[in-house]
């Protein structure tokens, strides 16, 4: 079979993987069962005219083959008139519309059409755990954009590499601080693209869960942004498509048709039939939108009400800082309740835990009971 190769070795830890399987251990432990507020899977799938629209699509016989490599042209129009009439933008859907499936594989892939070894990919602090994979794979180095609590958790740039940085990650909301972005914060990133000439990558996944009458930001709304990067929009946590596996990556022209080239290569299109119940989400009602976002929003408030006052202002996580006498591992272990411990999500996240507020009314209740317990407990 031969040696395995170094990028495999160099891949991290499976961080969402690593915390499934030590939860299924525990899973069957003796005890009360398992509270898990550690994932983020939507709880309700898409409203139903989309279900509709891909069993529609599907009793056509001739959606069965290869789609086109590049998504179907009313695809890419469709994500280019929601980015105008939703946040601003123009796209051209030919040259600045990228389908791909899922922006998770967008993360990696990303990295490795702009990163080479040796090189820097920067990666804000704390982070998405599944950030650090793409540079890993490309053989790049990876630098840190500090994020300040202080500041509403604003990237720090004067704190962030300068020598060798060829791409830079942000995300707002941020998962998992849960904030919207703060002011300045766009502008700071076009302005260190300028000076290291590193792309800037926005992660927007959770673009239209704000809460408190807050309007979605795109990065590319801001003045320069399509000239130094791309945004990544996901049609799992604005819909509920988590498992359905698609999204874009849209802005600078170049970045674009590099993820274009390398999905033509490694990939065979997208199941037709998604991308017509795609097109439904996207030119369809949006109340569902709206909906979840007003779900998630509830349910931040009565975490809060457990856990007292903490910057939450959008995506459907909270992010605390757990007290001294408590870890992640003794309430899996003593409380039976699941956060994911926030060790995973970058050097600063030691001491923090991340809790989703994707599940059911009734989980979140039984999962808070616990919660209020533990910290109690002293």
């Amino acid at each position: 079979m031969g040696r395995r190769p170094a990028r495999i070795d160099r891949l991290p830890e499976q961080y969402f993987g690593t915390l499934l399987a030590r939860v299924s251990a525990q899973a069957g432990a003796e005890g009360h069962p398992l509270i898990d507020l550690g994932r983020g899977n939507p709880e309700t799938g898409p409203p139903q005219h989309v279900i509709e629209a891909l069993s529609r699509a599907a009793h056509h016989p001739d959606v069965h083959g290869y789609s086109p490599f590049r998504g179907l042209p009313e695809l890419r129009a469709a994500i280019a008139d929601r980015y105008r009439s939703h946040y601003g933008v123009g796209l051209n859907p030919e040259s600045e519309v990228a389908v791909v499936p899922g922006t998770k594989t967008a993360i990696v892939e990303l990295s490795l059409v702009l990163a080479e070894e040796g090189q820097t990919v920067v990666l804000p602090d704390p982070f998405y755990p599944d950030y650090p994979s793409g540079p890993a794979l490309a053989g790049a180095d990876i630098g840190y954009l500090p994020l300040n609590r202080e500041r509403g958790w604003a990237p720090d740039f004067s704190q962030a590499p300068m020598d060798g940085a060829v791409v830079v990650y942000l995300n707002y909301p941020s998962n998992p601080c849960a904030v919207a972005v703060p002011a300045g914060a766009f502008e700071a990133a076009i302005e260190y693209a300028h000076e290291t000439g590193a792309a800037v990558v926005h992660d927007f996944a959770y673009g239209d869960l704000v809460f408190d009458g807050r309007e979605p930001k795109s990065f590319l709304a801001t003045p320069g942004a399509k000239e130094v990067g791309v945004e990544m929009f996901s049609m799992s946590k604005s819909y509920g498509m988590a498992g359905w596996r698609v999204g874009f990556v849209v802005g600078n022209a170049e970045i674009v048709e590099r993820i274009n080239l390398l999905n033509d290569h490694c990939r065979v299109g997208i199941f037709r039939p998604i991308q017509e119940a795609s097109i439904a989400a996207l030119t369809g009602p949006q109340d569902s939108v709206a909906e979840r976002r007003d779900t998630y929003q509830r349910r931040r408030d009565r975490v809060l009400e457990v856990l007292g006052p903490i910057p939450c202002e959008g995506t459907f996580y909270v992010w605390f800082k757990l007290p001294p006498h408590l870890t992640a591992e003794r309430l899996l272990t003593e409380y039976r309740v699941v956060v994911a411990p926030g060790e995973g999500f970058g050097p600063s996240g030691a001491g923090w835990a991340r809790l989703s507020l994707a599940v059911t009314d009734e989980t979140l209740e039984l999962g808070l009971e616990r919660l209020a317990r533990a910290l109690a407990a002293g």
